[in-house]
């Protein structure tokens, strides 16, 4: 975990790949969570879950990235307003097998949990699904894969995975969304996925916005395709 800003009432830290944000039970430890109440135990009553202290929002165990974590009561209020209220925007990069035609595009459908499997959700229309809208930009094609930037104005769980997966664009390394003859690329352990951006207004009224480089283990994966 590496701390990129702090202020009395916030944290952003770099999260790396391979680490769960919370533990689901008291008995599971290893977490970002135990990092965090390491250096900060102060921190431990925030928040309206005692397994989720400061914690707002999540990234998935393999993915790396930017998050935001609330150091009191009165910031992880306000910052839950702020992803509530889509007033925080957050971009991804991500590596996706097959060629993206479009520059450009939004991805609109609904996700709601698998009816083949309970641990996945899946891209459908029902009476249980959850609206989702994502957003993506090309960065770069190489010659089977595309690198692009991904903005999501909902928080649904693997959201940013399932919706590229539903278009037909799987990210790279995803050992639970993709295609069964894809092949993931050698020495490459983790999915092609990480937080890059976080922009959004402070309490103070600042606003401020954070950037995070892909990890060296990606970086070494795009210079391979270059």
């Amino acid at each position: 975990m590496k701390i990129i800003f702090e202020n009395q009432d916030i944290l952003i830290i770099d999260k790396p790949a391979n680490l769960t944000v919370h533990p689901i039970n008291e008995t599971q430890k290893d977490t970002l969570v135990d990092q965090l109440l390491a250096y900060y135990p102060e921190i431990k009553n925030i928040g309206d879950d005692p397994l989720r202290p400061g914690i707002v929002h999540r990234l998935d165990k393999d993915t790396s990235g930017l998050m935001v974590i609330a150091k009191n009561n009165k910031s992880f209020e306000y910052l839950k307003d702020l992803f509530k209220n889509r007033e925080i925007i957050k971009k991804y990069l991500a590596l996706v097998h097959g060629i993206v035609k479009d520059d450009k595009g939004i991805i609109t459908k609904s996700i709601s949990f698998s009816k083949k499997d309970f641990k996945k959700r899946s891209a459908l229309l029902d009476e249980n699904s959850k609206s989702a809208i994502t957003r993506y930009k090309i960065i770069e094609r190489f010659e089977i894969y595309t690198l692009l930037e991904a903005s999501i104005e909902t928080g649904r769980t693997h959201q940013i995975r399932i919706h590229l997966h539903s278009i037909g664009y799987p990210v790279v390394g995803d050992q639970q969304y993709k295609f069964k003859r894809l092949k993931t690329p050698e020495n490459l352990t983790r999915q092609f996925l990480h937080a890059s951006y976080l922009k959004f207004k402070l309490i103070d009224g600042k606003i401020m916005e954070f950037k995070s480089e892909l990890p060296k283990e990606l970086y070494e994966q795009i210079r391979k395709l270059q």
